[in-house]
């Protein structure tokens, strides 16, 4: 199965959940509690939308990797990008998991304590996600 589309379709829904958190964290600040919790319940399904779509383009290209081809700061520039959000990518489902955990059953104290870590790293993982598919695959055309 040839799916090429997929590392435009992985921006484009890395690209909602940034849309969807930024909205969620603006709600939140808000105290609009019920569209918090709908808003990043979205979120987190947008960005388990990705990870399975990002998976099946992995399997599809037999868990071949994109090289930059690039050398001296800019690969160093990139491959530390690249490190951190895998790093970092790695956490977010827990973080996910927990804060709407967290937050359905009303634990909102421990709930805020831990958005303030999860949060920005979700965010993180999110924004440089689609900079890392500018880099591989749009900035190359240009």
């Amino acid at each position: 199965m040839d799916v090429p589309f997929l590392p435009t379709l992985n921006a484009l829904l890395n690209t909602t959940a940034i849309l969807l958190l930024a909205w969620g964290r603006w709600l939140a600040r808000r105290h609009r509690i019920l569209a918090h919790q709908r808003t990043m319940i979205a979120a987190f399904v947008v960005s388990s939308a990705f990870l399975a779509c990002y998976l099946l383009h992995k399997w599809q290209e037999g868990f071949h990797h994109v090289t930059l081809e690039v050398t001296g700061v800019l690969k160093a520039a990139y491959l530390l990008l690249l490190a951190s959000h895998v790093l970092l990518a790695m956490t977010v489902p827990f973080f996910a998991i927990a804060l709407i955990t967290l937050g359905l059953r009303g634990r909102i104290a421990k709930h805020r304590r831990l958005a303030v870590i999860g949060w920005p790293v979700w965010m993180y993982v999110s924004v440089t996600g689609v900079l890392i598919y500018l880099i591989l695959y749009v900035l190359p055309r240009a």
